[in-house]
């Protein structure tokens, strides 16, 4: 469904200032993004509607087009909208609350695989299955392509790939052994973990890529310089607020903070190290 987020009656919501709102990010994120949409239309008196009743690449495409005036993203999505020109800015990124993140916005991506197995490392996995999300995530795709470049290897590593469509599905393709293991964002996965203990039982990290740059909220620049300004403030501050704080520990977030677009330069080196070496697979080009 598409959520529409009105605090005042619909006359006053039409004369108000409008944001519109989107995430492409794991759908076990997007109750959380829900309530962000609320939390900023309460503190801002917006009219704020969150973009939901379409698939996610949908809404990426709705963004392009400049129908979405700020989404949130993977980092490499973004990167590769940049450079080509987009008009867009980047906003905020989360901070987990988690040690292993160390107070900066940043994530890891677990290699995964089923716990009754004796895999240790990524360089176990030579001729296994392995899942990936799609072929535009960094935490799925792009990071794994990096690292095994370091190696001196591409994903013809792999026996087969199977592309799973989400993280979610992926975990779900290793816990019932259809693959042998994927590359998962940590955050998706430590959520996933809280809503379903039992995954902990079935899967176990054997390897730990990164860290990367968290991904960003993005804003279209047909959004004002003064609308931005707000709603880059509103977010950087919100878990000073009880209601944000509340919000944000939805999905374990200590604070959105605000990056500028330098902070991804880690992942446009990780690419270019990733498209020196060639295989049968990627979609990605130089």
């Amino acid at each position: 469904m598409r959520s529409t987020v009105r605090n005042l009656s619909e006359h006053h919501a039409r004369s108000r200032r409008r944001l519109r709102v989107a995430t492409c990010m794991a759908p076990n994120a997007d109750a959380m993004c829900r309530e962000l949409a609320t939390y900023l239309a309460h503190e801002l008196d917006l009219a704020v509607e969150l973009v939901d009743d379409v698939p996610w690449d949908a809404r990426e495409r709705l963004f392009d087009a400049g129908e979405i005036d700020l989404c949130w993203i993977c980092g490499l999505p973004y990167v590769e909208k940049f450079d080509a020109g987009h008009d867009i800015e980047v906003c905020v990124a989360p901070v987990m609350r988690s040690q292993r993140y160390d107070g900066r916005p940043v994530y890891f991506s677990d290699v995964l695989v089923r716990a009754d197995t004796s895999y240790t490392c990524l360089q176990d996995l030579c001729g296994e299955t392995w899942a990936y999300n799609e072929p535009r995530s960094h935490s799925g795709y792009n990071v794994v392509r990096y690292h095994l470049a370091l190696l001196g290897h591409t994903l013809d590593y792999f026996g087969a790939l199977i592309e799973a469509g989400s993280h979610q599905t992926a975990i779900e393709l290793i816990a019932t052994g259809q693959a042998t293991a994927a590359a998962v964002d940590s955050t998706v996965f430590e959520a996933e973990a809280r809503r379903r203990p039992d995954l902990f039982r079935k899967l176990r990290a054997i390897d730990t890529l990164g860290p990367s740059p968290s991904p960003p909220w993005v804003f279209s620049r047909a959004v004002t310089p003064e609308l931005r300004t707000s709603v880059r403030r509103c977010l950087s501050n919100m878990h000073r607020t009880g209601a944000g704080a509340t919000v944000l520990s939805g999905w374990n977030i200590a604070e959105l903070c605000c990056v500028d677009d330098a902070a991804y330069d880690p992942i446009r080196r990780m690419t270019r190290t990733a498209l020196g070496m060639t295989d049968s697979h990627s979609p990605l080009r130089p």
